[in-house]
Parts: structure tokens; C-alpha cells; sequence
């Protein structure tokens, strides 16, 4: 997420009521998880396993729990809660928006694209050419969508991240600020959940096709041309590359990178990355000849055993 404006580090550090370590007039142009930081943004870390990631990142500001030695041309924010304080800008800069009416007067509707009764189009949305809004749609603030994009009804873009930290009193929100984008010649079926980025993008890449009832979480980016079936699960984080098929009830882990030309077969639960043009299969997974081989060689232990037992 990039401000309005350059703000300095006394600015933002009176937003949030902390320390600073650096130049009051350093800039800061933005926030951002770490996997997205750019140099200008300010990146939370509140544990110690952490610290050498965060501090050695792109970002420039580290909004930390500890005083600790400064990377030279960076600068710290020194917060006894930095999830709390992260949270804090959010609200700040992207404070929640009530829509009004079922068409936002902020949105912009391109030319030749229908939107089907009782569709919520939010505010600052940008939706393309010759699209089709079904009914029920929901499209929340600040999502982009490009041309000759289907959308079928009871899907939802823009849901909160699922994103907590657990504290005594119960498990505290992280906040969304990002998008959903996507991208020219997508079709999404009907009662899918796509979930904003919680500073930066959920992205669905040019011409790829969306079965109905799919999850994908926060900041996951699809590729281009991907075929994704039906009660698909894909956890925040992910990369999905270009030309991947995923079938029915595939789970895929935070973090991880599905590689070029990946096929995954139906119910595969994905804990690694994949290697390109592969074909995965099962629970642990793998490549789906030596699990047909593994799977073969389970059903001959009875044998063996009542052999063995002679």
C-alpha cells in the first residue's frame, strides 16, 4: 500500500505514539508485508525468529519490538505492540468506506459490461469492457477488473484476509487494506471467495478459469491461462505460475510456489513448492507415477504379512 503523499518518520511515528530511530525527515512512502516490500515502506516484525528477515528486507522502515542496532540508510519504529501499530496506519490510511447504494458513485463501469440485479459493486472499483456481473456478486472497495471478465453469482471479491494474532483475550484482526485484481478474459464461477491483499494485491492473471466454490486467500497471485476445479483451497501467500491446472479439493499451504505447467491432481494436500510441468498426486504429495507405485505396493503388504505368518 503506497500513501497519498511522502510522509516523514516523525509524521508517521506521531500517527502510531512510538520512538523512532533515524532521521526525522526519512521518507516513507508506504506499507506492506514483507514478501511485497519496496524501499520507502514500513515493515512489522513483533518476533524475535524474525528480526534478520525484516531487518534485512527492502523496506526501509522496520516497525519493531525491540531497540536493536539500525541497517545503515534505514530507520526504525520502536513499538511495544507493532501489530497493533500496523494496524493503526491501516485504519489511518485505508479507513473503512460505507457504500451507499448497490453501484458506488466512485465505481467506474466500463463500456458494454452488464451488471445483473442486486450485484454490490464497491467503492473505487474499476471493472472493464464487456464484463458480466452476475447476480449477488459482491466487489469490494478498491478492486480492479479488466475486460471480457465473468463473474458468476454469490462470489464474493475483496473479503478481509484471514489474519490473526492470538493474545489472552482471543485471537486480534490483522486489517485489510489491499485489492483483488483481475486480469482481462476471466470466468469465476459461482459462490467463490477471493480475499483482498492485506496491503498489497490477491491477483488472477489474464485468461485463467475459476470453477465455483473456491477459496483463495490474501495475496495470492494466479498466473495466466490456470484451470482451477471445484472446492479448491489456496491458502494467503501463494504463487500459482502460468498454465497450471488444479483439481477438485486440492489444499495448498501459505507460501509456497506452484511452479510453470503444474497439474494437481483432485484432493492433493500441496506443503512444498512443485517443480514445473509435473504432475502431483495424494496427502503427503508427490509425483504422481511413484505414488501410484507407493499406493501399490501398500495394498501387497497383507499378502506379505500372511505370508511372513506362515
Amino acid at each position: 500500500m503506497k500513501f497519498p503523499r511522502q510522509y516523514s518518520l516523525k509524521e508517521i511515528a506521531s500517527l502510531v505514539d512510538c520512538k523512532f530511530v533515524g532521521d526525522q525527515d526519512f521518507p516513507v512512502q508506504g506499507m506492506n508485508e514483507i514478501h511485497v516490500v519496496t524501499p520507502g515502506d514500513i515493515v512489522f516484525v513483533d518476533h524475535p525468529k524474525y528480526y534478520e528477515k525484516a531487518l534485512g528486507s527492502a523496506a526501509t522502515i522496520i516497525l519493531i519490538n525491540k531497540e536493536v542496532a539500525c541497517p545503515d540508510g534505514k530507520a526504525l519504529l520502536i513499538s511495544d505492540d507493532p501489530f497493533r501499530d500496523f494496524n493503526k496506519l491501516t485504519r489511518h490510511f485505508k479507513p473503512f468506506q460505507v457504500t451507499l447504494k448497490s453501484i458506488s458513485e466512485s465505481a467506474e463501469i466500463g463500456e458494454g459490461t452488464v451488471i445483473q440485479p442486486n450485484a454490490v459493486i464497491g467503492n473505487n472499483v474499476k471493472i472493464g469492457k464487456n464484463c458480466l456481473i452476475h447476480a449477488n456478486v459482491n466487489i469490494g472497495d478498491d478492486c480492479i477488473i479488466g475486460d471480457n471478465v465473468i463473474i458468476h453469482a454469490g462470489t464474493v471479491l475483496g473479503a478481509d484476509a484471514f489474519y490473526y494474532k492470538k493474545r489472552e483475550e482471543g485471537f486480534d484482526k490483522l486489517l485489510s487494506g489491499g485489492r483483488v485484481v483481475i486480469k482481462d478474459n476471466v470466468e469465476i464461477g459461482s459462490n467463490c471467495s477471493i480475499d483482498r491483499g492485506v496491503t498489497g494485491d490477491t491477483t488472477i492473471g489474464k485468461g485463467s478459469k475459476l470453477d465455483n466454490l473456491i477459496q483463495i486467500g490474501h495475496d495470492t497471485v494466479i498466473g495466466e491461462k490456470c484451470l482451477i476445479a471445484s472446492q479448491v483451497g489456496i491458502a494467503g501467500c501463494v504463487v500459482v505460475e502460468n498454465e497450471v491446472t488444479i483439481w477438485g479439493q486440492v489444499g495448498i499451504r501459505s507460501d509456497v510456489t506452484i511452479a510453470t505447467g503444474t497439474v494437481l491432481m483432485a484432493q492433493c494436500g500441496v506443503s512444498k513448492d512443485t517443480s514445473p510441468n509435473t504432475t502431483y498426486w495424494g496427502t503427503p504429495f508427490g509425483e504422481v507415477r511413484t505414488k501410484l507405485k507407493e499406493y501399490a505396493a501398500v495394498k501387497q503388504l497383507p499378502g506379505i504379512i500372511k505370508n511372513i505368518n506362515k
